[in-house]
């Protein structure tokens, strides 16, 4: 008889590393990241080419400006997602430190010249290209909490052990943003640390112990004129259509106008002047008015499909911090993109929140850019090619 040969493997077999094998959810952020960026800058040049023109700019000014952001996000969300996610929880003190410098600077007296009051607010650092400190501040509370949290699981269950930490450092964020003014971050600041908290164990009951607390400074800032106005008009935008509920009822207007398929890419006309900040808080509406029903809803699904992929890859992230991460992150998204359609649609007063991907603003393309670059760095970390030794354990 002849010899017998093994053919058996002598170890665990590992599988090929394959396209498939890495998951496809990285290839899906970035194909509705570009869609969503593609079809913003459409309707970005469509928004802002008469703004540009009024000041004496060409029309192409803010698009321009827009796709530069762009490319540099880019750059940075390919950064972000090569980098292992595990490197942000080294950086969360470093990254919560800068951003509370830059935003003591942008409140503090004397800073004006780099810092001036634009429309009523200081909000923006000019150090070369225009910086909006509380863009960062949005994505380092995130990585923070993230990151303090794991430490902090065993102690959720006390309210002076577990949470109160947690307040100290984002009071310290917050403060600064509320002082700009712009009370709507420093609530989103502070309701993404609350989300990354609740994900990692914190107890309900907390959360509606410091709601309660938190009641009176907010109708004190409620009381505010200016946001007094904006809440009036946000009850009963008819109230007063000509002032403070100016920009929801020209909202409302392009939507209505744009019906089933819309009006037309470059027809749209509330942006000759009648919707304030067409190109950015109230860019929806602009898709609403040119593109119809059709064009909001396939921005709707773009967003929904982004967000289930988010916390997807949350679910199945390989450690605690990145699971903490990826629903920091996608959170940030979804809030920002469910405010600023509410606000369009006049569902909530006015943030002036951008719309992720689409509004005009470099800060908050970079910032969401990077954010969507360290999903695709959990993603690939969760869907590394196993041997079969270690996938029958599993």
């Amino acid at each position: 008889m002849g010899r017998v040969v093994d053919l058996a493997p002598s170890g665990p077999l590992a599988l090929p590393i394959t396209g498939l094998g890495k998951g496809w959810e990285p290839a899906a952020i970035m194909t509705l990241t570009l869609l969503l960026l593609s079809l913003g800058l459409v309707t970005l040049y469509s928004a802002s080419n008469f703004l540009a023109q009024r000041q004496d700019l060409p029309d192409y000014y803010y698009v321009l400006r827009q796709a530069s952001g762009a490319a540099a996000g880019l750059a940075i969300l390919g950064v972000c997602a090569w980098i292992p996610h595990g490197v942000w929880r080294k950086l969360a003190w470093p990254m919560v430190g800068v951003a509370w410098l830059l935003l003591v600077i942008v409140v503090a007296p004397g800073t004006e010249s780099i810092a001036p009051s634009i429309n009523g607010a200081r909000r923006w650092l000019l150090i070369g290209p225009t910086l909006q400190p509380s863009e960062l501040a949005k994505i380092a509370i995130v990585v923070w909490t993230a990151a303090i949290a794991i430490r902090k699981q065993e102690e959720f269950g006390s309210l002076r052990r577990g949470l109160a930490p947690f307040l100290l450092v984002w009071a310290a964020l917050i403060v600064p943003i509320a002082l700009e003014p712009d009370l709507s971050t420093a609530l989103l600041v502070g309701v993404m640390g609350c989300v990354v908290v609740y994900a990692a164990g914190a107890r309900v009951t907390h959360f509606i112990f410091l709601g309660l607390l938190a009641v009176p400074v907010l109708y004190t800032q409620l009381g505010v004129a200016f946001r007094a106005r904006r809440m009036v008009a946000f009850l009963d935008p008819s109230a007063d259509p000509a002032g403070a509920g100016f920009q929801v009822h020209q909202s409302l207007l392009a939507f209505g106008s744009g019906g089933v398929a819309g009006v037309g890419f470059g027809q749209g006309r509330q942006k000759l002047g009648f919707l304030p900040e067409a190109h950015n808080d109230f860019i929806f509406a602009m898709i609403g008015e040119e593109w119809g029903l059709v064009g909001v809803t396939t921005v709707v699904l773009l967003y929904l499909l982004l967000i289930l992929i988010g916390f997807r890859v949350a679910a199945r992230a390989p450690d605690l911090f990145g699971q903490l991460l990826a629903v920091g992150l996608t959170s940030m998204i979804a809030l920002h993109a469910m405010l600023h359609m509410a606000v369009g649609l006049g569902l909530v007063p006015a943030t002036g929140l951008a719309l992720p991907l689409i509004s005009y603003g470099r800060s908050n393309l970079l910032v969401t850019l990077a954010s969507l670059g360290m999903l695709m760095s959990i993603s690939r970390a969760s869907n590394r090619p196993l041997s079969l030794g270690r996938r029958a354990r599993a």
